[in-house]
């Protein structure tokens, strides 16, 4: 079978289509075969070599989530998993592959008329976006600043913010048609990547839920409310500066708190839940899919120029 190896760590060129023998299921896992695999910003940060230290080597497979048919299964796991749609997450990597393996825990059936496509772009996303604003303790009337949101877990968060009854939605962003395009998935107010550009837009946030991250991410202590609560959920513009918390510290007596958040924490059966119910509203159209671009697997190394360079609304998805 084909599959994307990241040969070299560094720019996207390091990225080679390979050729592997097909995977056998081992217990409790099934194997798929893909029909739509989403590049995440985390396949771009491991891809640079970022998370060296963490364990991940050259040779590594990138991807963790994809959508398609279940072709075989290994032992303990239902037969009649065997020919149904799926999405699937296959954990830090092994996703960019004609076939794909998963444990059957981190299977989810598809409603017959979501899309793999749909299903690999609000699969881990909204799961993301959802948790996010829960770990950030938000509530119905706040104002919320999305960092970021151009990439499929902003457009989640901005678009679960409005569902939830913010008072206010606002978004950072690189561009006016961005923001326009934000505006209609329930934004209200559009910011330029350093938070200003709106007269209009509130000197201050109850919740900002950060994306990015980066050399900036210090920055918007200052536009958080008195209690107000920063959740870096991402990290796509590599981490902060080591003493980040001195701008924290610097307005004690505003009581601001700042979090981490990876859905890896929360328990598999809310995430399932929340998962399902997701997937059923974007099939009813409540819950809106953007799609950046529609790519051959072949097309990985175009697929993260694009991410590389800030060009990606929503998300890529390759297509063996």
């Amino acid at each position: 079978m084909k599959a994307v190896a990241i040969q070299t760590f560094g720019s996207p060129e390091g990225l080679a289509v390979i050729d592997l023998p097909a995977p056998t299921p081992a217990e409790g896992q099934v194997l798929i075969a893909t029909e739509a695999i989403g590049v995440g910003g985390v396949d771009a940060v491991i891809r640079s070599g970022a998370l060296a230290a963490y364990g991940f080597a050259e040779g590594h497979i990138p991807g963790g989530e994809v959508a398609g048919t279940v072709t075989a299964v290994g032992d303990r796991v239902d037969t009649s998993w065997i020919g149904r749609r799926v999405w699937a997450f296959t954990g830090t990597g092994g996703g960019y592959v004609e076939q794909a393996v998963a444990p059957v825990e981190e299977i989810l059936p598809l409603p017959a008329d979501l899309s793999a496509v749909d299903a690999v772009t609000l699969g881990s996303s909204g799961v993301v976006a959802h948790f996010g604003l829960s770990h950030a303790h938000f509530a119905p009337g706040e104002s919320v600043l999305v960092r970021g949101a151009a990439g499929s877990i902003g457009i989640m968060t901005v678009q679960l913010a409005a569902r939830r009854g913010a008072g206010t939605v606002a978004v950072t962003t690189s561009s006016a048609e961005r923001g326009d395009r934000l505006r209609e998935l329930g934004a209200t107010h559009v910011l330029d990547r350093f938070g200003e550009g709106d007269e209009d837009a509130p000197a201050g946030y109850d919740v900002i839920i950060d994306v990015v991250a980066g050399v900036d991410m210090p920055s918007f202590f200052a536009k958080l409310n008195p209690n107000g609560r920063m959740v870096a959920v991402g990290a796509v513009g590599g981490q902060p500066p080591a003493d980040f918390g001195a701008k924290m510290m610097a307005d004690f007596q505003k009581s601001m708190s700042f979090a981490t958040f990876s859905a890896a924490t929360v328990a598999d059966a809310d995430r399932r839940a929340v998962r399902t119910a997701q997937f059923a509203a974007a099939s009813r159209g409540e819950l809106r899919t953007v799609v950046h671009e529609l790519l051959p697997l072949e097309q990985a190394v175009p697929a993260h120029r694009k991410m590389d360079a800030g060009e990606v609304f929503g998300r890529i998805v390759l297509t063996p």
